[in-house]
This record gives C-alpha cells, sequence and structure tokens, in this order.
C-alpha cells in the first residue's frame, strides 16, 4: 500500500551514501567532472558521473511599477540568448550568500535594495550536477555603481539590462518562452507567494540554507578520498 506523507514528511532529506572511490576525469575552470563509487543501502556499489558546483545564487528584483529587473545573456551551451535574472557563482571565499546576491545585483544591473527575502531554493540538476541555487527577492530598489574593480567581460560584456512587467513574465514561462531556471523558478515562486498572500511571510535573508551544510561535508569527504589516492 502506498502511504500518503504526513505534512511534516513533506521534506527533502539529507542523506549521503559512503563513497568508496572518488576519480576526477576532468578539470574546468569552474567546474570538475568527477565518478564516485558509491556503496548503495544492501552493500552493493554503483558508478555516477557528476559535475562539481560552487552553487550561486539569483535576485528577482521588483520595482514599485511590478516589473522585474532582467538581462539578456548568450549561454554557449545551450545555444539561446536567455532572459534572466541577476545571478552569479558562490565562488568568493568568506562572502554570505546575501553579499554574493547584492553583488550581483550591483554587478549586473546597477540595482541596490532595502529589502531582500528568500523566494525559493533548489537543485538546478540533481541527477547530474551538485549545482545548489538561492533565489532572494529584492524589493524598495534605487540604482547604484558596480563594485570597485569590476569590469564585465566575455557574456558578461555582451549583456543588454531591462525591465520586464511581472505579468509578462508569467506568462512567458508558462507559455514555453522563458526557460533559465533561475528565472522560471524565481518568477513562479513569486506569484505563487503573491497569489497566496504570502509575500509578507517570506523566509529572512539569512534563512538557514541546509544544501550548503551537506555540500561542505560531502566535499570534505571527498577531499580525503582525493588525498588517500594522490
Amino acid at each position: 500500500m502506498v502511504r500518503e506523507l504526513t505534512r511534516p514528511e513533506v521534506a527533502d532529506r539529507p542523506m549521503v551514501w559512503p563513497v568508496a572511490g572518488h576519480v576526477v576525469l576532468g578539470h574546468g575552470r569552474i567546474s570538475d567532472f568527477v565518478n564516485d563509487t558509491v556503496v548503495t543501502p544492501d552493500g552493493s556499489r554503483m558508478e555516477r558521473q557528476y559535475t562539481l558546483h560552487p552553487g550561486a545564487v539569483g535576485v528577482i528584483a521588483l520595482d514599485a511599477d511590478d516589473r522585474v529587473a532582467v538581462v539578456r545573456q548568450y549561454r554557449h551551451p545551450v545555444g539561446f540568448q536567455l532572459v534572466e535574472p541577476p545571478a552569479g557563482l558562490l565562488d568568493t571565499d568568506g562572502e554570505t550568500w546575501l553579499a554574493a546576491a547584492q553583488r550581483e545585483l550591483a554587478e549586473e544591473v546597477g540595482l541596490q535594495a532595502d529589502s531582500w527575502q528568500v523566494l525559493v531554493d533548489l537543485f538546478t540538476t540533481p541527477g547530474a550536477n551538485q549545482e545548489s541555487l538561492r533565489i532572494y527577492l529584492a524589493r524598495d530598489l534605487a540604482d547604484t555603481d558596480a563594485p570597485d574593480g569590476f569590469v564585465a567581460d566575455h557574456e558578461e560584456a555582451d549583456m543588454e539590462v531591462c525591465w520586464a512587467a511581472r505579468a509578462d513574465l508569467v506568462d512567458a514561462v508558462l507559455a514555453g518562452r522563458l526557460q533559465n531556471p533561475t528565472m522560471v523558478a524565481g518568477i513562479l515562486a513569486l506569484e505563487v507567494a503573491r497569489l497566496s498572500g504570502r509575500l509578507d511571510d517570506l523566509r529572512a535573508a539569512d534563512a538557514a540554507w541546509p544544501a550548503r551544510a551537506v555540500r561542505e561535508a560531502h566535499d570534505r569527504s571527498l577531499a580525503r578520498l582525493d588525498g588517500q589516492s594522490g
């Protein structure tokens, strides 16, 4: 008989099966591609290949006119110029998740915000990629300069900064015209919160993010395996 989950059970559970072997198959500028030999609960072993990733943050910046700040950015792997919210990697040592989001908002669209809340957390591709993503809602916006030393390069040098009506973004997502996961998840989470009257009940900007603690513990275990093999 298939049971129904209770309300408290409707949650992802941290769980890392033992890793008996860890091999880096390829090194990249941001990510490595690895193969893990994983011990299953019945004692058998399986091989899993996936991409390591530092994690990322994104920002749905909503202004007083119900518009969202977006960029048009070329994404080479998929062959599209995507409409995206400001977003970036968690690859700066000592930087908090919120500080990273604030930096990206200033760098990519020249904005700052007085109000910050967590919209949604997600794993972008949990079967093949380690990436965890936190999307913030930023409101009470104002113009600001880019951080000192920031110079846009590569795809970012060709980005177009725009405003888009929130309702138009929702329509475009549901019609399949927008496909960036940060945009899709962020805009739909905003719409659900708005329609259900939960905007004021969103999580605080410094809310716990369990995925990051699990990732850090997992990375430490992989580092020990790397040391043993080296």
